[in-house]
């Protein structure tokens, strides 16, 4: 059994809540643990614990983190109906771990050394502080399934937003991480953006009568309603799904840095291939040693999709 940290932004977009459930309903994952992290955390974290109870998980922990970005240079993108859909007014008073996320990564991943992935969906600033404080969590941490970057290398790289809002609204903790060693597999927008929810599938979702899929329909819809499109990306539970079933993503060893400044929003990744081993040696600033972010480019979305829809709606 995989045993996973899920480090979530929750907030608007349904597809953290996708995320939650699927990680929650998978018989081949042990959720260690589900933290939360950029902005309004407490609200996350409510957020997670309301849907954890409609499954009947109360078992699984949920601990708040980092509120603010690592630098405290940018603003935090907040678009006022986070929650919406989901909580109501007696969810107030909701109780999670009084635990601080970042305190139980650490511990988790030190105790544990080997056997825990982290499975980050949200801006990186959680695992940023983390690894500040604790280094060596890049060597102990089994993996790290990001939802972020893109190498626009896919059929669809030119449809692609210059940056996407992981990596762009805490880019110094990308960089951080990405430069940490640590074994990173990276879901950017390049494949993320194939696995589509669309009319028929939230219909599915309202047709089973169940509180949590109406709640996630809500959500989409009102996304939607903000967006003005019929569409939605599965972005996050593409990066559970990778836990146990990685075959769903082909991809490459690739060397990844963030390019960022200091202007608001900015930051994407740019990924390119190790260079071959004739590489003059005064070349100091290429890397001959093995890339350690295994870059997806692509992704089976027919399957991916089935699997989500199935275990989302038939349990």
């Amino acid at each position: 059994m995989e045993r996973i940290i899920l480090d979530t932004d929750i907030g608007t977009d349904v597809d953290d809540a996708m995320a939650v459930a699927l990680a929650a309903l998978s018989p081949e994952i042990q959720v260690e643990g589900i933290t939360t992290v950029y902005g309004d955390v407490d609200l996350r974290a409510r957020m997670v614990v309301k849907i954890l109870k409609l499954l009947g998980r109360d078992d699984i922990p949920v601990m708040a983190g980092v509120r603010d970005v690592l630098l405290r240079n940018r603003e935090i993108w907040w678009l006022g109906h986070e929650g919406e859909g989901l909580l109501n007014e007696e969810d107030r008073d909701l109780i999670y771990d009084s635990r601080h996320a970042v305190d139980f990564m650490i511990q988790t991943v030190m105790e544990n050394p080997g056997e825990i992935s982290i499975v980050a969906i949200g801006p990186f600033t959680n695992l940023a502080v983390a690894l500040a404080r604790e280094p060596r969590i890049a060597q102990k941490v089994k993996q790290i399934i990001i939802m972020g970057g893109s190498a626009r290398l896919g059929f669809n790289g030119a449809e692609l937003e210059h940056s996407d809002h992981n990596v762009s609204r805490d880019p110094e903790s990308a960089s951080l991480l990405f430069r940490s060693g640590a074994p990173i597999i990276m879901c950017g927008y390049d494949v993320t953006r194939q696995v589509l929810v669309r009319p028929e599938h939230v219909q599915r979702l309202i047709d089973t009568g169940d509180e949590l899929n109406l709640a996630m329909a809500r959500m989409v819809n009102r996304w939607l309603e903000y967006w003005k499109r019929d569409y939605t990306a599965m972005n996050d539970p593409l990066c559970v799904a990778m836990v146990f079933d990685p075959s769903l993503c082909r991809g490459k060893k690739m060397n990844v840095q963030v390019e960022y400044d200091h202007r608001h929003p900015t930051g994407h990744t740019i990924c390119t291939l190790p260079r071959t081993p004739w590489t003059p040696p005064e070349d100091l600033d290429t890397p001959t040693e093995e890339p350690n972010v295994l870059v997806c480019l692509e992704v089976d979305a027919d399957r991916f999709m089935n699997l989500l829809l199935d275990r989302v709606c038939n349990r």
